[in-house]
């Protein structure tokens, strides 16, 4: 099985979202992984635009910006192509979605054909990971713009078999502000953990 994991998470070795990540991998020995790490390796944050604009110059006329963001596009693509699953460590960050992970999605549409569904059928296990507390009842409730985001485009748009998991309240024991959050914390780390292993478990049963 030939798998693609991206990470966005700009924390390294303190990343919850790769923790989670790394979870699923474990279930899975033998497969071959090709991996692109976001938040360590960014792509260029005019990638998308440039690519984007090269579509109005005929190809003769096109810069060589033009040409290798073009090419960077249809490389991101190609990836999702060939994989024939996904595990995408894409945390939360200043409310919505990391512009890493942002530059990835809107280079790899562009680099596709309208509409395509590079990961029809496919399953894709997206781990995404908040600070603090968004849920209902929380005062920061329908502040989390990522989530529900990362569902349109791995499931809807991509057409992926869908497998979400998330995880809340990795600041606390950063942050004092939510000490008194701690218990709470620890049992949604736990949850997310076991989620995360049940899901790495599925993907090698495919």
């Amino acid at each position: 099985m030939a798998i693609l994991r991206i990470d966005a998470s700009i924390l390294g070795p303190n990343s919850a979202s790769t923790e989670l990540a790394d979870l699923v991998e474990k279930e899975l020995s033998g497969a071959e992984i090709k991996r692109r790490h976001l938040g360590s390796d960014p792509l260029p944050a005019d990638a998308w635009a440039t690519a984007i604009q090269a579509a109005y110059v005929p190809v003769d006329q096109r810069s060589d910006a033009h040409h290798g963001a073009v090419a960077l596009a249809g490389e991101l693509a190609d990836e999702l192509r060939a994989a024939d699953a996904v595990i995408l460590a894409l945390p939360f960050y200043n409310y919505g979605v990391s512009q890493h992970a942002k530059t990835w999605i809107d280079l790899a549409i562009a680099g596709g054909e309208n509409g395509e569904k590079f990961l029809e059928g496919k399953p894709a296990v997206v781990l995404t990971t908040r600070g603090g507390a968004y849920g209902a009842g929380t005062p920061r409730e329908g502040w989390d713009h990522n989530t529900d985001y990362l569902r349109r485009v791995v499931g809807d748009i991509w057409g992926a078999e869908l497998t979400l998991i998330e995880r809340e309240f990795t600041l606390v024991g950063v942050n004092p502000a939510l000490d008194a959050f701690t218990d709470t914390a620890a049992e949604m780390r736990k949850n997310a953990h076991e989620a995360a292993s049940a899901a790495g478990r599925s993907l090698a049963t495919r």
